[in-house]
């Protein structure tokens, strides 16, 4: 952490604490029934702040899977837009995706990998120096699609970082019940790539080690897989039971003695990088932030109806056209 400008490790501890105060917001938001399901990122601030600080949002484009909601507000995205995902007010929520450069939310385990590849192809053929981050789960990792992302990223060279936040549970599967040999990243030598293991709960290990891969990328070295030891405190999702598959002590363990926030807090103090004052404000300034996107999301209007009738076809159909007729009819009713 000594290496690091203090102005960076404010910043990773800012956004990491604005994460876990939105996060719990969030939770809250879902039991009051204002959304109807919710994902925690709590344990993971650290792989996802620090990974998406290391991206420059004007050149570069993040792939999320569902969990990344650290990653969208440390990247600069509109969180109340983001959010609004959360609450089903439209698929992928309410921001910008092409001006944000931060893709929709993918439910689809393993989906934004190949996007990611896609993109990062793109980028090339047109002569940008553009990387692309793809997220995804250690249980991601177990798709064919992401196998044949990074086959053929490697075989291309393709300028993108896979980033597995390995959180040591596909939802109730534990590593070793589906990592043959124990690690994700040692499969990027079968792909032609360096592949790098660092502490997920650890923001500057995280942070140089994203750096290095975007670097060799944008400079035409090619991809980089990064697997990101870290953990899920919380329950996969908020209808998710994890004492069916997991000890409660476990949990427990990595919520007390290998919280992110924590860890990062301690060192930006041993470091000289701010003083006790300095984190009570951005703690202050963290929760004032996520009550405001929380009563943002929560008072977003509804979508107008008409809306499920767009962006279904590139040419509408003349069954949706009748089902459009049908509605209009009835709500003129």
């Amino acid at each position: 952490m000594d290496h690091l400008h203090p102005d960076l490790t404010r910043a990773l501890y800012q956004d990491m604490r604005t994460a876990r105060d939105l996060d719990a917001e969030a939770v809250a938001l879902q039991r009051q029934g204002v959304f109807p399901a919710y994902v925690s990122v709590r344990g993971q601030e650290a792989a996802q702040v620090a990974s998406a600080t290391a991206l420059d949002p004007e050149r570069d484009f993040v792939f999320p899977t569902y969990r990344e909601m650290a990653s969208a507000l440390a990247y600069g995205v509109d969180m109340v837009g983001y959010m609004a995902s959360h609450r089903a007010l439209w698929h992928g929520g309410l921001y910008d995706v092409m001006a944000s450069r931060f893709g929709a939310v993918n439910a689809v385990v393993g989906g934004p990998v190949p996007h990611a590849v896609g993109w990062a192809v793109g980028e090339r053929l047109r002569g940008g120096d553009g990387v692309a981050l793809s997220y995804f789960g250690d249980g991601a990792s177990s798709e064919g699609d992401v196998h044949e992302a990074m086959n053929f990223a490697g075989v291309f060279g393709a300028p993108v970082v896979f980033f597995c936040q390995n959180n040591r549970w596909a939802l109730s599967v534990p590593n070793e019940r589906q990592i043959a040999g124990g690690s994700v990243a040692a499969r990027a030598e079968g792909y032609g790539m360096p592949g790098a293991v660092v502490d997920g709960n650890d923001a500057g290990a995280v942070y140089e080690a994203t750096a290095e891969a975007v670097a060799r990328a944008r400079s035409g070295g090619g991809p980089t897989l990064i697997e990101a030891l870290t953990y899920r405190v919380e329950p996969h999702s908020t209808s998710d039971d994890p004492g069916r598959y997991r000890e409660d002590t476990e949990a427990e363990h990595w919520r007390v003695h290998r919280d992110p926030v924590a860890l990062l807090r301690a060192a930006v103090l041993a470091a000289g990088h701010a003083d006790e004052a300095d984190l009570a404000e951005a703690d202050a300034e963290a929760a004032g932030r996520a009550e405001e996107i929380r009563d943002g999301v929560a008072g977003a209007p509804e979508p107008h109806g008409s809306e499920l009738f767009t962006h279904v076809f590139r040419e509408t159909t003349e069954e949706l056209t009748r089902q459009h007729r049908t509605w209009q009819e009835e709500v003129e009713l």
